[in-house]
């Protein structure tokens, strides 16, 4: 596997793959044994600039390309994810401490977008749109943005990156994409060779392996890209829609969550247990759409709690590359640090650990805690690792008011016999996506994905990709002949 990561530790700008000319370099480690996979010497500014300007001259042969000629290309991809998922998912293991489990997860909607991406290759219809003006004929084209720079996160480096550079380059765009420095591999240059191998043409995608202490804002601010599609914290994406807007590129944001999952009083309480251990644990928790709150009514809070605990416990934490192993590592020792202090400040305010996980190096043992204070700021803030906070409420109005009390918006779920009242309590709560009767955690390709508030800006999948990935542009006829007032 360490040859593997050597081949795909480079930059890859206009279809050539060359070392970065930084003055140092990204090391990349397995964040469960600190095994050393690869170094990357990291790309400056000026390749930044010479990727932006590759993807803008090889964007416009693209853009002309038969739509039909383009789908063949995202055939051929989807055939080499098939034919090379075991390979990339022993690369999904040891560069992100993703378990067997997480990674045939991860796959399998990958290829559920690059399925996605052949159709839309041939999306883009045109209007023509009546005019009251007599002989005059209104067109409106879609056309590509020209091109577009993908920043992409550690947590589902592979599909996360995916779902933005295969639409955006179906459509008929070129792209640049930016992994997450802990992942720049799996997230990034696997990708590029990938498309490379599938037949894309030099210089569309180009994959650069940098980090903001080198390039600053460098890659958000260059005058070629017109949209910029992030994953990522909602902090990093407020600097990013600021400076978006302050260059007067399109934002697309897909931001943290703080889910809540609801357990409603004539619940089934075996199948929301599973569903809730599930959301909140499903690759260490660090899914911006976790659950991270666990609301449950009152009335059956000890049952619910007693079985929630125990499946928690059951869980298998520990080398991700065994079958068996459901709790992984988390990507890096900060996001170990900081999970271990929120925990030991949850117990300071006076929650109680039914669940109390030990840290040992990245591998954070999942923690169940109840009891919280109402006002603590820990339930309404996203905690990307395996802590579950349970909350006991008394009936609908309670729970409603309590889900919508955080600044995120993303996804959430209910649990009821009844489904419409499942759907009407839905109906109430302050999110992109909710769930009635499943988990949290959900993609799906044709589905808008996306949140309010602080949880980002802007949708992804399906028709929204048209909306996130081109634009419209009016070109009108005149037949006649028009008269005009001097």
């Amino acid at each position: 596997m360490s040859s593997y990561f050597t081949d795909l530790a480079r930059q890859y700008i206009d279809g050539e793959w060359r070392p970065g000319t930084g003055s140092w370099d990204i090391i990349d480690f397995n964040p469960y044994d600190n095994e050393k996979l690869a170094s990357v010497t990291i790309a400056t500014a000026g390749e930044v600039d010479a990727a932006y300007r590759a993807a803008e001259r090889a964007q416009k042969e693209w853009a002309a390309t038969n739509p039909y000629a383009r789908r063949a290309v995202f055939e051929k991809a989807l055939r080499l994810v098939e034919e090379r998922e075991a390979e990339i998912t022993e690369a999904i293991v040891a560069e992100l401490g993703g378990t067997r489990l997480k990674a045939a997860f991860e796959l399998h909607l990958a290829k559920e977008f690059l399925r996605e991406a052949v159709h839309l290759a041939l999306a883009p219809e045109g209007r023509i749109i009546p005019s009251p003006v007599d002989g005059k004929e209104n067109r409106v084209y879609r056309v590509p943005v020209g091109v577009v720079g993908v920043i992409s996160p550690f947590n589902f480096p592979f599909l996360l990156s995916l779902k933005s550079v295969a639409p955006a380059l179906a459509l008929g765009n070129g792209v640049v994409l930016k992994p997450h420095q802990n992942t720049p591999i799996v997230g990034g240059t696997l990708i590029g060779r990938i498309f490379e191998d599938a037949g894309l043409p030099g210089g569309l995608l180009n994959v650069v392996v940098t980090d903001i202490a080198e390039i600053g804002d460098a890659f958000l601010e260059h005058p070629v890209p017109k949209v910029i599609s992030f994953t990522g914290s909602d902090a990093v994406g407020r600097h990013v829609a600021t400076v978006c807007a302050a260059h007067f590129k399109r934002a697309v944001l897909e931001l943290g969550g703080n889910s809540a999952l609801v357990v409603l009083d004539d619940a089934d309480v075996d199948y929301a247990v599973d569903a809730a251990v599930f959301s909140r644990y499903v690759h260490q928790g660090q899914v911006c759409m976790a659950a991270n709150r666990v609301l449950v009514d009152r009335a059956i809070a000890d049952e619910f709690t007693e079985k929630f605990v125990a499946k928690v416990r059951s869980l298998k934490a520990g080398d991700p590359s065994d079958p068996e192993t459901v709790i992984g590592p988390v990507i890096n020792s900060q996001q170990a640090d900081a999970i271990t202090a929120t925990v030991e400040q949850a117990l300071a305010e006076g929650a109680t650990a039914l669940v109390r996980g030990t840290t040992t190096g990245n591998l954070v043992e999942p923690s169940v805690l109840t009891g919280l204070p109402a006002g603590s700021a820990l339930l309404k803030q996203e905690v990307f690792g395996p802590v579950a906070f349970l909350v006991p409420f008394d009936g609908e109005e309670e729970a409603v008011r309590l889900v919508n009390d955080t600044p995120y918006g993303l996804s959430g779920a209910v649990h009821t016999g009844n489904v419409e009242r499942g759907v009407r309590f839905a109906q109430r709560i302050d999110t992109g996506m909710f769930h009635v009767n499943d988990g949290t955690v959900h993609d799906e390709p044709i589905v808008p994905f996306g949140g309010e508030k602080h949880s980002g800006l802007g949708r992804l999948n399906g028709e929204t990709m048209l909306d996130a990935f081109t634009t419209q542009k009016w070109i009108s006829v005149q037949h006649g002949r028009s008269r005009f007032p001097f």
